[in-house]
């Protein structure tokens, strides 16, 4: 599988060009246009993994896996939200990716929820995250640009939970309230991960949270009845 990111950052798409009979699993919605390429759609894993991708995992229910026709086949894939693309190529690697951020994948990444740390996230606000190994590209999303941080062994850093795309799965982490209850609250961050290297975090300079709260009290209501 080759790939090219076009009209980063802020608008960003991604073309996957696949050899004959190469396959690409995709997230149901990420498609934009696709040429010379039948799909199949099915519960990923079987009904019971699928099952935990779209309630623990916060993913659709039904994976589309696309299979090239010819050495020219190429698919195109968008984000719903407004934002970057990165191209991971794992290499028998472990990363844990927030439900949101995960796009498409090589057919050989295994994408689980199946994970003891799953449990500490979902306790914090409710942010799903999804354990993806093996060896291939990985394609995420994110809400804005993609940062990158590199953390030396020891090296501890705080990220707000709203602004995580990935990061390495070996790292050690802990999800807490930002400060006292009343900084959690009157602060307005809630949830924060601290963490703590060696390891690799990708953030994304946005917050679909942040955006929500902005946008509903904003949003006109009906008066009339």
């Amino acid at each position: 599988m080759n790939t090219e990111l076009l009209y980063q950052p802020a608008f960003a798409v991604c073309r996957a060009t696949l050899d004959r009979g190469e396959k690409i699993r995709v997230e149901g919605g990420a498609m934009i246009a696709m040429s010379d390429v039948s799909v199949e759609t099915q519960a990923t894993g079987g009904l019971l993994k699928s099952l935990k991708r779209s309630v623990l995992g916060g993913e659709t229910f039904f994976q589309n896996t696309y299979t090239a026709e010819s050495n020219e086949s190429y698919i195109m894939l968008g984000p719903a939200l407004p934002g970057d693309i990165m191209v991971m190529d794992l290499r028998n690697e472990d990363l844990i990716v927030q439900a949101g951020s995960f796009m498409a994948s090589a057919i050989d990444i295994d994408v689980n929820t199946d994970w003891g740390g799953a449990r500490t996230f979902f306790g914090g606000e409710g942010l799903f995250m999804l354990r993806c190994s093996g060896t291939g590209k990985l394609i995420v999303s994110s809400y804005g640009a993609i940062h990158k941080v590199d953390l030396a062994a020891g090296q501890e850093f705080v990220v707000d939970t709203g602004h995580i795309v990935a990061f390495d799965a070996g790292m050690t982490y802990d999800v807490r309230k930002f400060g006292n209850w009343k900084s959690t609250i009157a602060g307005g961050e809630g949830f924060v991960v601290n963490y703590t290297g060696p390891g690799t975090l990708y953030l994304q300079t946005r917050s679909q949270q942040s955006f929500l709260q902005w946008l509903l009290p904003n949003i006109p209501s009906d008066r009339s009845n």
